[in-house]
């Protein structure tokens, strides 16, 4: 460094722009100013808090809100927008056992640094003739006086951002602005049922909800009753946590995690540990690339948790968070298994439907067919009986592990059609109708996994299967190796882009037909779901479907109820490894009703 004058290049900033700098980590868009408000009206002990929205020039310019909580007192009003003043907390020790939504002391003064706030407030039950008004823009107080008000409190913040019009030309469009605030405003709905809602846009009433004690009332006025029928209840507990809420049963997903809504200590927050550990409790329940719908409440140890992460403290902190994940996958699965899933088809309201243009595109589920597939009633082959009764006798073979009770009604074999779909009925004479192929796969899957370990499940073939793949091929099924080891294959590198499978899982039976070899290993390196489960499932997965007896493969009925049998066997009879449906149902109204008989 070198004397003399030296003009600083470091200075210190001024407290108005310090300010509004942090606003910006708080205040992000209208959603934030309303979250924030909100949440102080439930932490003032507000029972009723009406959202009042209102636009003009292409953006939100009136956000109110207004409680019937505790209401403030001339002082702490105007103490309330100082930076880090609060009542939530006096000390650092005090962060251990946070039950409050706000502690920071940052929104109120974040929100008036960057628009114009007017606060009107007036302590519960204080006797007082008036409250108090305060007007501050842009972080400097304008007016602060007495005025006639009911107890409680209203805030009005307007022109947002205007003192800062570089934040304000990245706000999205009004509808995509009003989308934030209705995700904020379903999740506080749904963490605090105890408190009214009433949320109106340019006087037009937009969420409601009544107080209540029961979760399944609130998520009914958020989503339609529609919705709770599909619900089914999670309560678990654990030595660091609760859990509790409603999932929904397989037949009803979305595309996206937009209905996840996760509460932890009565705080809305988002969670990808938390959404995964819940879609990986569904196990093979759910379609590739769909996600349920989860209303859940955590009540976790405060110990293990930090709220104190995030200015907006949308995102938490947990430590334990494997047993975390663990115990949330195991509530799921543990309600799911304990549940009736076989989906039943309601009856159509009129005779004759017209059904509405699709809005989202559903997936399409391919799965091998025979030749001789066919679209109407058929007889049984001679080979294709005898490749079926070896289908089905391998996977009547013993696992060593005891049978699970059926979680299925008995069934009885009433016919087949289009070497698809196996008819039953039922001992309460409801109608069911079973997917030949995804049931036995499903079987195989199950069978696959259950083996007992040490168990020889390897079998050499007779003659050894030589394959020639593309390099791109080659380089993916050698990452596969050990996996396939791991599942009976014994599959050696043979040169020149050229492997010889020596060994095959038990479970695939005798192999009649190498070319099925050669199919699995071509599913394998052109999986799409590579990255979505690990190579061990994938596998398994490929060979229960590649192991199933095929759609199109025309089965006796001793046969069809020979896999009916071995399906009510299953630890999760209700899909096929991939998510679809392995039975539906019709009750006998249903059918009556189709037939106009009710």
């Amino acid at each position: 460094m070198t004397g003399g004058n030296h003009t600083p290049v470091i200075h210190v900033l001024d407290q108005s722009t310090v300010n509004k700098i942090a606003a910006g980590e708080v205040v992000e868009r209208p959603a934030s100013v309303v979250k924030e408000l909100v949440e102080n009206a439930i932490d003032a002990g507000a029972r009723s808090i009406r959202i009042e929205l209102s636009a003009s020039a292409g953006s939100i310019s009136h956000i109110r809100i207004i409680d019937d909580g505790c209401g403030m007192s001339p002082q702490d009003a105007a103490l309330a927008f100082i930076p880090h003043a609060t009542s939530k907390i006096a000390g650092i020790k005090d962060l251990d056992t946070i039950r409050t939504l706000g502690f920071r002391g940052e929104a109120l003064a974040s929100i008036a640094a960057v628009s114009r706030v007017t606060l009107i407030t007036k302590p519960q039950g204080s006797g007082a003739v008036a409250g108090t008004k305060i007007v501050i823009a842009g972080g400097t107080v304008k007016e602060h006086a007495g005025i006639g008000a009911p107890e409680g409190t209203s805030i009005l913040v307007e022109d947002l951002f205007f003192n800062i019009p570089v934040r304000k030309k990245f706000l999205k469009t009004i509808n995509t602005e009003l989308a934030h605030i209705h995700t904020i405003m379903e999740g506080v709905c749904f963490s605090h049922p105890e408190c009214s809602f009433r949320l109106f846009y340019n006087n037009n009433e937009q969420m409601v909800t009544d107080r209540s004690t029961r979760p399944l009332d609130t998520i009914a006025r958020l989503f339609g009753a529609d919705t709770v029928k599909h619900l089914i209840p999670v309560d678990a507990v654990y030595p660091f946590m609760t859990i509790t809420g409603y999932i929904s049963q397989p037949s009803l997903t979305r595309k996206d995690m937009a209905r996840m809504l996760i509460i932890i200590n009565g705080r809305f927050i988002s969670s990808p540990l938390i959404n995964g550990a819940v879609k990986t409790g569904y196990g093979t329940l759910l379609l590739k690339d769909r996600s349920p719908v989860a209303f859940l409440s955590l009540q976790i140890d405060c110990s293990l948790v930090d709220v104190n992460v995030h200015p907006t403290k949308k995102l938490l902190r947990m430590s334990r968070e494997k047993e975390i994940a663990e115990a949330v996958r195991k509530a799921v699965s543990d309600a799911l298994l304990a549940h009736d899933l076989i989906p039943a088809v309601e009856a159509p309201a009129q005779a004759i439907v017209s059904l509405p243009a699709a809005t989202e595109k559903q997936p399409v589920y391919t799965y091998p067919l025979t030749e001789t597939a066919s679209s109407g009633v058929s007889e049984s082959t001679h080979a294709g009986t005898i490749d079926s009764d070896q289908r089905l006798r391998q996977t009547e073979l013993s696992t060593g592990i005891p049978a699970f009770p059926s979680r299925l009604p008995a069934i009885e074999v009433i016919g087949e059609f289009g070497g698809i779909y196996i008819l039953g009925r039922t001992e309460t004479d409801e109608l069911v109708i079973i997917d030949q192929h995804a049931a036995h796969e499903r079987i195989l899957y199950e069978q696959v996994l259950l083996r007992l370990k040490g168990e020889h499940h390897s079998q050499e073939l007779i003659w050894p299967v030589i394959l020639h793949r593309t390099p791109k091929d080659t380089s993916v099924l050698k990452e596969l190796l050990p996996a396939l080891t791991q599942e009976g294959f014994v599959i050696e590198d043979f040169g020149r882009d050229s492997f010889i499978v020596r060994a095959i899982p038990v479970v695939l039976g005798r192999m009649e037909n190498a070319g099925i070899i050669d199919e699995i290993i071509s599913d394998l390196v052109n999986d799409a779901s590579t990255g979505s489960v690990n190579n061990r499932e994938r596998i398994t997965r490929i060979i229960a479907c590649r192991g199933a007896i095929k759609a199109g493969t025309v089965c006796t009925k001793e046969q069809c109820q020979r896999i009916v049998t071995q399906l009510r066997l299953t630890q999760n009879p209700y899909t096929c490894p991939h998510g679809r449906p392995t039975i539906i149902r019709f009750s006998r109204a249903d059918l009556d009703s189709m037939f106009k008989r009710i």
